[in-house]
């Protein structure tokens, strides 16, 4: 029997699969009957999280209003369901960045997403700094996906500067790699891509973007789904249940 890879081992993994040729895609788990359902998919190399479906599934709504220990102790859960790799969607680190990647690190995350929700670049980068701090003290190859909402919050004129500005400050704070959720436009995205570098840009696949063999050609390194997935086990219940009350087998 092959021994299960150490947390260190899924990390050098997880860095990895951002430089590969073929694009990583990620499609997000909210527990441990989802992270199993996905990571047994052939072709799956990675688990992602995604924090609204984890609120969702706890009763709470996105954005930080789920208790930090709860979501930790969620994603703890699904690291130790699965072999492959987790990276954990931490939000804008639940006022305390620091100690946020740290625990996740310590549930078995190896990875994580950190949130700007488009405060002053100086406060975002300071908030980067201290994640990779935080990975370099507990001696973890934690893969930081340092996001910006230039595209869902900020002016959509300057969007693409703005993003890229944003992202490439959060690079040279020691960022793995910068997540731009909002934008599906191919020319964008190929700006992006050549001003972060190869492996850099991680993108959000909602309804619009294209499909990931041409996200692979225009350069984007990872694509994740966010709170979709989720959102599609539900509509399939739906579906389903609303044939048996209908009378149906």
């Amino acid at each position: 029997m092959t021994p299960a890879p150490t947390q260190q081992e899924k990390a050098r993994r997880l860095r990895a699969l951002h430089v590969e040729p073929t694009i990583l895609v990620l499609v997000n788990a909210w527990d441990v009957a989802s992270a199993r359902t996905i990571a047994a998919v052939p072709g799956c190399r990675a688990v992602a999280t995604a924090s609204h479906s984890i609120a969702a599934a706890h009763g709470y709504d996105d954005g930080e209003q789920m208790p930090v220990d709860l979501m930790v102790a969620a994603i703890a859960r699904i690291a130790a369901a699965v072999d492959l790799p987790v990276t954990a969607d931490l939000e804008s680190g639940y006022g305390d960045v620091a100690g946020t990647v740290r625990a996740a690190i310590r549930s078995g995350a190896v990875g994580g997403n950190i949130e700007d929700a488009m405060k002053p670049l100086d406060q975002a980068v300071r908030a980067v700094e201290a994640a990779v701090a935080a990975s370099h003290a507990e001696g973890m190859a934690f893969v930081l996906n340092a996001r910006t909402d230039a595209y869902l919050a900020g002016p959509p004129e300057t969007a693409l500067a703005d993003a890229i500005e944003r992202g490439t400050a959060y690079l040279a704070a020691g960022a793995d790699c910068v997540f731009v959720p909002g934008c599906t436009d191919p020319d964008h995205i190929r700006e992006l891509a050549a001003a972060f570098g190869q492996g850099r840009l991680s993108l959000l696949g909602v309804p619009g973007l294209p499909a990931p063999a041409e996200l692979e050609t225009l350069g984007v390194a990872r694509v994740s789904y966010g709170p979709y997935p989720q959102r599609w086990a539900l509509v399939a219940l739906t579906h389903r249940a609303e044939h048996l009350l209908a009378g149906g087998g």
